[in-house]
């Protein structure tokens, strides 16, 4: 199955704008990993960008779950790029 990555973009405020829709995102990330698409997903540090990696059937599922997450729904996610990824090593 083909693997893919999420690079995407946190609002300002992050932080404190999530805090209303954080148990559901992280409930629904949570069955994606007992699922077995989502492989890692998370912010970087500085709390500006999402990271994350899918093993999914193609694009349109990793788009369908992205922009069925709260954060997206409701502007804590600002925008994303999913592209197709080839694991070297």
């Amino acid at each position: 199955m083909p693997k893919y990555i999420l690079f995407g973009s946190y609002c300002e405020n992050a932080l404190e704008k999530r805090t209303p829709y954080r148990q559901d995102h992280l409930e629904g990330l949570k069955q994606q990993k007992e699922t077995g698409i989502l492989v890692t997903l998370g912010p970087t540090k500085d709390n500006t960008k999402v990271f994350g990696i899918y093993d999914a059937e193609n694009v349109e599922k990793v788009k369908e779950l992205i922009e069925n997450d709260p954060y997206w729904k409701n502007g804590i996610w600002t925008d994303y790029e999913i592209k197709e990824w080839i694991q070297a090593f």
